[in-house]
């Protein structure tokens, strides 16, 4: 099996150094526009070479590991693929990429989304081992063929993932509480607190629970800002939903109403019964 891997950062470096292991993977090839990314895949062997984009349509599977917006773009010129061709995307929204697939190569797709990364991009941030015992989540599997279906299952299980199954509209649901609304969040805080004090002050009082909340102000604003306009009306929703319950607090503590706060953070505490 031939594998293609378009846009050589975080997800697709990682991606080629799990899926090198399979016995069945017989080459993996890289695509990418950056070429000093090129340079630091072939330099750290995530690739076994650079090739054209006319070239990486003729692999067995062609993973798309590019920011959402760019995935929506490329479909239109991967019509011409062959009949068994597997084209998995691997973005962090789903509704608007599943409905750009060209209908004639629909049955080639497959609509998945690793939850797996880090704060980190690039291929310098490629690791191995990212995505074992990570879930990932395969969307409107139902439309894609029975054969690509085959491939991914063999694939994403090949490198010890843990395979869900849900609609793409569903999945960017879930995703803007779960996912993107922390990112939001993040990015938020970081501004806030960088307007507010110096460096030294940062660096001096900065403790765990700062160091937590503000990792994913480090994420890549070329990635989230596509995501983000991909799944504008499910994350105004649940940003809406923040603000309710930030306000509660915000009046709690205004108030002098310490009963309040006290049980809302306690009922925050539930949170960790569902990881214990």
């Amino acid at each position: 099996m031939k594998i293609g891997i378009i846009g050589l950062g975080l997800i697709g470096g990682s991606l080629a150094l799990s899926l090198k292991k399979l016995p069945f993977v017989s080459e993996i090839v890289g695509y990418d526009h950056n070429t000093e990314h090129q340079k630091i895949a072939l330099k750290r062997q995530l690739v076994r070479q650079i090739v054209s984009f006319e070239s990486i349509k003729q692999c067995d599977v062609i993973f798309l590991a590019i920011p959402v917006n760019a995935i929506v773009a490329l479909l239109d010129n991967l019509g011409d693929i062959s009949e068994k061709t597997t084209l998995i995307d691997l973005g962090g929204t789903k509704e608007q990429i599943v409905r750009a697939v060209p209908p004639h190569i629909r049955h080639n797709f497959v609509a998945a989304h690793p939850m797996a990364g880090t704060e980190y991009y690039g291929p310098d941030a490629a690791v191995e081992g990212l995505f074992k015992n990570k879930v990932v989540v395969l969307c409107d599997l139902d439309d894609s063929g029975t054969h690509q279906q085959e491939v991914a299952v063999r694939l994403f299980s090949g490198i010890h993932m843990q395979l869900h199954y849900m609609r793409s509209h569903d999945h960017d649901r879930h995703a803007a509480y779960i996912s993107h609304m922390p990112h939001i969040v993040s990015f938020s805080l970081a501004n806030t607190v960088l307007s507010q004090e110096e460096k030294e002050n940062i660096l001096l009082l900065a403790a765990g629970g700062f160091s937590s909340m503000s990792r994913l102000a480090k994420s890549s604003p070329q990635m989230w800002e596509d995501i983000f306009r991909q799944n504008k009306t499910h994350l105004l929703r649940a940003i809406e939903h923040f603000e309710t319950e930030l306000a509660v607090l915000k009046h709690a503590i205004h108030d002098d109403d310490w009963n309040t706060l006290y049980e809302r953070m306690k009922a925050a505490n539930k949170l960790q019964e569902i990881f214990s």
